[in-house]
């Protein structure tokens, strides 16, 4: 296993780490993943210093996860678990754990035209949302506010969304 500590803004402890053998994680993956979480977190004017893990993974390991934890009997792109917990210690709030299957993002950023880079930031910014209680899975109303806040991320990171190959993470 291949896994990295390191402190993007004073404020966010970012942990990335890669299961996948051999390791996919590249220097410029790992800054796509914290400019991600920086810039989603800058956004929603999430003043805390924070805590997030991040997992690159295969499909044989987020197809377990998903049927462990969502009943879902078939891999997904990206999980997110929630935690939300206020470290007093040291004043930092633990958001909680984002799993990404980067065999399906390689597939999807292929099928969509774009990067794997770019396929990535969207998962993690996706998931990020979701850590900070955004779920596209409750109203028409839910999954437009979440959906119009990632595409303002991905802008304001320059990665905008091609509008004929438009998706949605479900």
């Amino acid at each position: 296993m291949f896994g990295f500590f390191r402190k993007h803004h004073a404020k966010n402890k970012i942990y990335i780490s890669d299961d996948n053998e051999p390791s996919v994680l590249t220097k410029k993956l790992m800054a796509t993943i914290k400019n991600a979480i920086d810039t989603s977190l800058e956004y929603e004017d999430f003043a805390r210093m924070t805590e997030i893990s991040v997992t690159l993974t295969n499909d044989a390991i987020i197809h377990e996860m998903n049927r462990e934890s969502r009943g879902v009997d078939r891999p997904t792109d990206v999980l997110s678990f929630p935690v939300f917990d206020e470290d007093f210690g040291v004043g930092r709030a633990i958001l909680g754990d984002i799993v990404i299957s980067y065999e399906t993002a390689v597939r999807q950023a292929k099928e969509y035209g774009h990067t794997i880079e770019r396929e990535i930031a969207f998962l993690t910014v996706h998931s990020v949302l979701h850590l900070l209680g955004y779920d596209h899975e409750t109203s028409a109303e839910d999954e437009k506010a979440m959906f119009d806040r990632q595409e303002m991320i991905l802008e304001i990171m320059g990665l905008p969304r091609k509008k004929e190959t438009e998706k949605s993470v479900k």
